[in-house]
Parts: structure tokens; sequence; C-alpha cells
């Protein structure tokens, strides 16, 4: 069986490939370490979907690095490269807290992106650690959403608190928690709307859920986690930004990876908006939901 490293660096390879191209063109054409070759290696980062921002962030250090350590030879300023962007992903922590029970993690995003089949991949993974896991479909707007999260409470084996469509999400969040007390839950998964149209709507119903939460469970740990969908590339990061306005996000889940040349987008989430990301997607299974390990995702990144 495959294991999690080998799973994700699979998942990368198209990710791999693209920074790969990009800055090894960069180092057959220059054989000196000059001005030119740093602005021709940021153009190629800037290629590889790691944006404008963290590109230059990293030119800026890897530059440092190099004039610091007196280094000349090529391979090595590649392997300077790698660790700038192994520091900036270990820079955040990317550990969940969910000390306090009945943990609360509720999750937020855009329709589309995976969110939902995100919950059940994340009831699975904490149920598969012999947590009591419940769910909450607190996302009323749309029908298929409570269906959808119904088929993944069945598949994980973890029970659901739903309502109606329409149903005020704040009342499923309020059942939910009574709930997680009730039945000694160790875990409660909260699906939310996902539309962000209307920022003034989310924003008060996201307040709503927040205000029920910290009233029922004054003492329980609680993540606010955003699903990404990685294929968007930089999207993502201007989906980060919008999010990051109407809630208080503890981190991110960002979905898709293997499908996608654009996985660099995780390290300008993790210098532009200074989020860790906590899990990743790297394929269709149940179990193909990890928790990130930033190390591990360094090393995939260049690993061949």
């Amino acid at each position: 069986m495959m294991g999690f490293f080998e799973k994700l660096k699979n998942s990368l390879g198209k990710t791999r490939e693209s920074i790969s191209e990009q800055v090894n063109n960069v180092f057959k054409v220059f054989v000196k370490i000059d001005e030119e070759f740093f602005e021709e290696l940021e153009e190629a980062l800037i290629m590889s979907d790691l944006g404008v921002e963290t590109s230059v962030a990293i030119i800026g250090q890897l530059r440092d690095r190099v004039k610091t350590k007196r280094i000349t030879d090529s391979e090595a300023v590649k392997e300077e490269l790698k660790l700038v962007i192994g520091d900036i992903l270990r820079e955040l922590d990317c550990s969940m807290h969910l000390e306090s029970k009945p943990a609360v993690i509720l999750v937020i995003g855009v329709n589309g992106v995976g969110k939902t089949t995100s919950i059940g991949k994340l009831a699975t993974f904490y149920k598969n650690q012999g947590n009591k896991v419940l769910l909450a479909a607190a996302d009323t707007f749309r029908a298929a959403a409570i269906d959808q999260l119904d088929i993944w409470a069945q598949r994980s084996g973890c029970e659901i608190i739903k309502q109606h469509e329409h149903a005020d999400p704040a009342a499923v969040i309020f059942d939910a928690c009574k709930a997680a007390k009730a039945r000694d839950a160790d875990i409660l998964i909260c699906d939310t709307a996902g539309r962000l149209h209307n920022k003034k709507n989310l924003m008060a119903e996201l307040d709503k859920i927040s205000r029920v939460i910290t009233r029922e469970l004054p003492e329980s740990s609680r993540e606010i986690l955003l699903v990404l969908d990685a294929t968007t590339g930089q999207n993502a990061l201007s989906q980060t930004q919008l999010f990051s306005e109407v809630a208080d996000i503890s981190g991110i889940i960002l979905t898709k990876l293997d499908g996608t040349a654009k996985g660099g987008v995780v390290v300008a989430i993790s210098e532009e908006q200074k989020i860790p990301v906590k899990f990743v997607g790297v394929g269709e299974g149940v179990d193909d939901l990890q928790a990130f390990d930033p190390d591990d995702f360094a090393r995939a990144l260049f690993e061949e």
C-alpha cells in the first residue's frame, strides 16, 4: 500500500514538473549567479503559480543567503531555494488544536471547491483515530448539501444533525451543540453555506453561528477551516483574502492537489496570508485527505 508521502509526492507530480521545468531552465541558461540570474529565477517562480509577492519574498531571502554563505555553485543555490520554501511553510503552526471537548470544527468555503466532501473525509480521518464525531448540516441554503452530508455521515459511520432546506443555520448549530454535549462527542464538524456574493449576509450568518457555539460550548476548542480548490491557483489566494474578511480562519484545507500544476499556491497562502494549510486532498479516496506536513510538502515539491 502506498504511504502518505508517496501519495503526496505523486499528487504533486504536475506541480513539481511545472516548478522544475521553469526553475531548471534558468539554471541551465545561467552559469554565473548574478542579478540577471535572480531576476530570471523570480520570473520562473511567478510562472509556477507561487504568485508575485511570494516569489519576490523568496528571491529576496535567497539573494541574502547566497551572499552571506558566499555560494557560487548553482546546485547549492537550488538546495538553498528548497530550504527557503521549506522555512516559509514551517513558519506557521499547521497542527489542529482540538484539546477541549467537544471540539468544534467550522468549515467554510465557496460551493464547488469540495467542501462537503472534505467534511466527510475529515470525519473519517478523526473517526479512524478513535474519536466520536458528530456532523452538523448548517449549509441549509442548498438541499443537495444536506443530502450529500447525510451520505457522508452514513459512509463514515458518524451521526448527523440536520433540519430542512432553508432552516436557520444557527438553529442547526444550536441543536448540534446540544447533541454534542448530550452524546459525549469528541468533535463536532459543522458545514456552512458557501456563498460569497453577499458578503454581508455571510458575515452575519457566521457571526450568529459563532455566538451560538460560544454560548453553548464556552470551553470548547474551535478551528475555522477554509476549503480551497488547488486547481484554481491564484484565485484560491483571493478567496482566502475575501473569507478572511468574514471569518477568523485558523487553517486551510486544500483539495484537488493531485489534479493540478498549481500546488505552489500553498506557499503563496502561507507567505502572503499567514494562514497555515492544515489538510491537503491528494486523491479521490475517503482516506486521501491528509494532515499537512510542511517538511514533507517541501521535499515532495522538489524530489524526483
